[in-house]
């Protein structure tokens, strides 16, 4: 009997010391594969994020210079003077102004678009005597000059965005890059 007695606490002393033991946590091997999985994804899946957040960089700022021709275009009209935007890289950063073409670019009011943007070398408005790229509007409205401003990426990529002044009614498109080449330029 006295066999009967201790055989139970015996069990119940092993599933004590069982059930302390399974609830302990992970092993370090099982959390190493964890990290190893978590590590392989994010490599896998930074370049696409970098990727996109360029191309939404790009898209942010083209929309910007559409709407900085567009407010040129608007004040020329109101106003019945020759306005204009005008772009330019000052230390590395592209920035835009409007104002009427009797201002001096270098007294405008600037305006900076993100810092990864360039203004890359297919864009081909006349420069003035500086470096300033000009976007006239006559005092209808009507455009002085032809051409388009076009955007890139510093950190490099294909991903380039437009803005095409295409008539002289003043008309303007927005674009982006293509694989084929049209007069040497991607954006079209």
């Amino acid at each position: 009997m006295d066999t009967q007695v201790h055989l139970p606490s015996l069990v119940n002393a092993k599933k004590n010391l069982l059930n302390k033991h399974s609830n302990s946590g992970f092993t370090l091997p099982e959390m190493l594969v964890v990290i190893l999985l978590i590590g392989i994804l994010a490599t896998q899946g930074i370049p696409s994020w970098l990727t996109f957040v360029n191309i939404q960089r790009l898209n942010t700022a083209r929309s910007e210079v559409h709407l900085a021709m567009r407010q040129a275009k608007s004040q020329a009209n109101k106003e019945k003077l020759t306005w204009q935007a005008s772009f330019r890289e000052q230390n590395g950063i592209v920035q835009w102004a409007v104002h009427p073409a009797t201002v001096n670019p270098s007294a405008a009011n600037w305006n900076n678009l993100h810092s990864n943007v360039r203004l890359d070398s297919e864009t081909n408005f006349q420069p003035s005597l500086s470096t300033v790229q000009e976007v006239r509007f006559d005092y209808r409205g009507n455009a002085k000059d032809l051409g388009r401003i076009t955007l890139s990426s510093k950190s490099g990529g294909k991903a380039k965005r437009c803005v095409i002044v295409s008539t002289i009614l003043g008309e303007m498109r927005t674009a982006k890059e293509h694989t084929t080449t049209d007069d040497g330029k991607y954006c079209y």
